[in-house]
């Protein structure tokens, strides 16, 4: 892992664990002010840590908006704090193994709340690919890095107005001219 992406996830960990340990009402809008901000990095550098810290944080997120009182936090925050360890001590694959278990974490919050808790990570995996694509990354790209279908991700981002942002509307008689040049 690079070193400018490990001292950002550090950072951002740092972070997390800060806000995890307020307990506030803005919690939530800077826990997904986070996860767009290492974001960044994986669409610089492509890089999955990152995309699976921005995932993880943003379905924390969701998970804290929907279940605040049943979350043990104490546990969150000693997994947080032995990702943080892993990486300052260069020890990337125990920081992965270590990003895995806070997600079986969360899966395994509550029984019933299974198929949502795995549909908020899927969700959060299709928006952060999103986000990538806003950056300048290809859909196939940012599907790859997540593990998550083009089609998904298609999906999603037909419903966004991202396309807009990005194209200008081309005149039809323009495009009318080029046609006819091709065939000249």
């Amino acid at each position: 892992m690079y070193e400018l992406i490990k001292k950002d996830i550090i950072a951002v960990l740092g972070d997390l664990v800060e806000i995890l340990k307020s307990k506030e009402e803005s919690d939530l809008v800077q826990m997904k002010q986070l996860s767009n901000h290492i974001i960044h990095n994986a669409s610089v550098f492509q890089d999955e840590d990152s995309v699976s810290v921005a995932v993880l944080i943003y379905s924390l997120s969701k998970i804290i908006e929907r279940k605040q009182m049943e979350i043990d936090y104490s546990k969150i925050l000693n997994m947080v704090n032995s990702c943080i360890a892993n990486l300052k001590i260069n020890d990337d694959e125990n920081f992965r193994k270590s990003i895995k278990n806070i997600f079986n974490f969360i899966r395994t919050i509550d029984g019933k709340l299974k198929l949502y808790i795995h549909e908020v990570i899927n969700q959060a995996q299709i928006k952060k690919g999103c986000k990538l694509c806003e950056h300048g990354i290809s859909i196939a790209r940012a599907a790859e890095i997540l593990g998550i279908s083009q089609w998904e991700l298609m999906h999603y981002i037909g419903k966004t107005t991202i396309i807009e942002k990005f194209s200008e509307p081309v005149d039809a008689s323009f495009r009318l001219n080029i046609a006819r040049r091709l065939f000249e």
